[in-house]
């Protein structure tokens, strides 16, 4: 299947490592021009920039997902590097791992720290899109993919903030979806996905998440990038506004 992605400008958030890395790679497989964020590791974005095939096909950028000006600054440069962006995903954010059985109770959480969590993960994605999306309508063309979370619906102790905010881009994406002019927006929710970060989780809440997914195993991040350049790609002429779940069946 022809996919229609070679020479897209593709601006994938938070990409050096995990998911958003497994996207890149997808992307730069199809022939695209791929744009990738870091927030600390420049060292390592300059390797992924290598990897993709050089200068001429790949792009990176500092973005900090909490400040406004990083956002803007960083889809500004994308545009003035590529000429403009067709693709956005939407992959960084702003998360600490939870001990399912030592969880503060949310009556117990600072205002400071949760507020500060949730406007990053809101905030900082609908910043990224109002930046990138007008440009896309005024080619009458552009894809745009938010990454959520099956934490976002099935829940999971101390949670809360992380779950409101990624449920939240479902409700802006079923807005967004109106604004007609070529360009599609669509969520997708992975569940624990075999990367760098599920080392930090419990050996016990890994495996009994495994036990209690339908298809008996959990995504990797190829899998979950798969599913996100399709939606991504010319192929796609009419999945909007929709939440995809690449969780094996949780």
């Amino acid at each position: 299947m022809d996919l229609g992605l070679k020479d897209k400008r593709v601006m994938i958030t938070g990409a050096t490592r995990g998911i958003g890395l497994a996207v890149a790679r997808e992307f730069a497989s199809e022939g695209a021009r791929v744009a990738i964020t870091y927030n600390s590791a420049a060292e390592r974005a300059a390797e992924i920039v290598d990897e993709l095939g050089g200068t001429d096909q790949a792009y990176a950028v500092r973005y900090e997902l909490r400040d406004p000006d990083s956002v803007s600054a960083a889809v500004s440069a994308v545009v003035d590097h590529w000429g403009g962006v067709d693709v956005l995903v939407a992959n960084a954010l702003w998360f600490s791992w939870v001990d399912p059985t030592h969880t503060p109770l949310f009556e117990d959480l600072p205002v400071a720290e949760w507020t500060a969590q949730l406007r990053a993960n809101v905030d900082g994605q609908l910043h990224t899109v109002q930046h990138a999306v007008r440009g896309m309508r005024q080619r009458r063309w552009g894809r745009i993919v938010l990454l959520s979370s099956v934490t976002a619906y099935h829940g999971l102790p101390g949670s809360e903030i992380y779950g409101a905010s990624k449920a939240a881009m479902h409700g802006f994406a079923r807005g967004l979806m109106w604004g007609r002019g070529g360009v599609l927006v669509n969520v997708v929710a992975p569940g624990a996905t075999t990367t760098e970060s599920l080392e930090q989780v419990a050996p016990e809440v890994v495996a009994e998440a495994e036990r209690t997914t339908p298809s008996g195993r959990l995504s990797t991040p190829s899998d979950v990038a798969k599913a996100i350049v399709f939606l991504c790609s010319e192929a796609n002429g009419g999945i909007n506004g929709e939440l995809i779940h690449t969780a094996g069946g949780r």
